[in-house]
């Protein structure tokens, strides 16, 4: 089993956590990002010399740059840096204040972005490195009262994709990681809710307070535990999966809905047929 050197962010809670302790465990070295140190003294205190904790806030990118330069002088090379800092939003796209959308783009898109972007000329310098976003089978999958989270996860999910195109030849893989419903944080601890208008009581937006509430909703399929030890055994695979889909449920709900888009598509084969110039002019 080969030893690597890990960035991870939003390593307090969640999958982030998740991650860090196996990778420590296994015997590999991770620098997590915080936003409280005292969150993670514990892994500080029985990993002194192969976890490193760094107080980074992702929605300011001049902090993100700085500590991303920082970690690879400090270091000497980073194997993988996995995006994972982020958290859901829910409500109806009129419920939400115009801070939480502001907030949760910085946070879980324009956040992600800068953080690749600050990594590639190191990952290039050394000749190659994988890249692990983590996002949601909400990157392909919308449900109402859920818009801002699947704005910032349809989007970074466009973003890695041409950027993994472009760093293929500097031997840089990208996987995009697509997790169902876990038992984390995310779910149960983290998610934040918009102030609720009555307008909207009984409306599929609020569909989402059922799902957030396990004694209603049960709990979510997903096992953390799993997931992550999926991811880091993504990294031995040669070419980087582009995509990876965690969870029966969330495997079967995107299938089902690409091939419905796909239906829609295939319908407007004269329509899109109508728009072109006629052959010959």
């Amino acid at each position: 089993m080969t030893s690597r050197t890990w960035l991870i962010t939003g390593v307090s809670s969640g999958f982030g956590r998740e991650l860090t302790e196996q990778l420590l465990k296994r015997g590999d070295r991770v620098l997590g990002t915080v936003r409280d140190t005292g969150k993670v003294a514990d892994l500080t205190g029985t990993y002194p010399d192969t976890f490193i904790a760094e107080i980074l806030d992702v929605t300011d990118t001049a902090a993100i740059r700085a500590v991303v330069d920082r970690s690879f002088e400090r270091l000497g090379r980073i194997d993988v840096v996995v995006s994972n800092a982020g958290y859901g939003l829910f409500g109806a796209a009129e419920e939400l204040s115009d801070a939480q959308v502001g907030h949760i783009i910085a946070t879980n898109l324009t956040g992600s972005i800068q953080l690749i972007r600050s990594a590639l000329p190191h990952l290039r310098g050394q000749g190659g490195g994988r890249i692990i976003q983590i996002s949601s089978y909400g990157g392909q999958v919308a449900f109402p009262g859920n818009s801002l989270y699947h704005a910032t996860k349809w989007g970074i999910e466009g973003f890695c994709e041409s950027v993994a195109a472009e760093v293929m030849p500097f031997g840089i893989g990208v996987t995009i990681v697509e997790p169902g419903g876990a038992r984390t944080q995310f779910r149960y601890g983290s998610a934040q809710v918009a102030d609720l208008m009555p307008e909207y009581e009984g409306n599929p937006a609020h569909a989402f307070q059922e799902m957030l509430d396990p004694d209603k909703g049960g709990l979510a399929p997903g096992d953390p535990a799993r997931m992550a030890a999926r991811i880091i055994d993504s990294v031995e695979a040669d070419p980087a999966p582009l995509r990876m889909v965690l969870g029966s449920q969330a495997l079967d709900s995107t299938i089902a809905t690409l091939r419905k888009r796909i239906e829609g598509f295939e319908a407007q084969t004269g329509l899109a047929a109508s728009t072109d110039f006629p052959p010959g002019h």
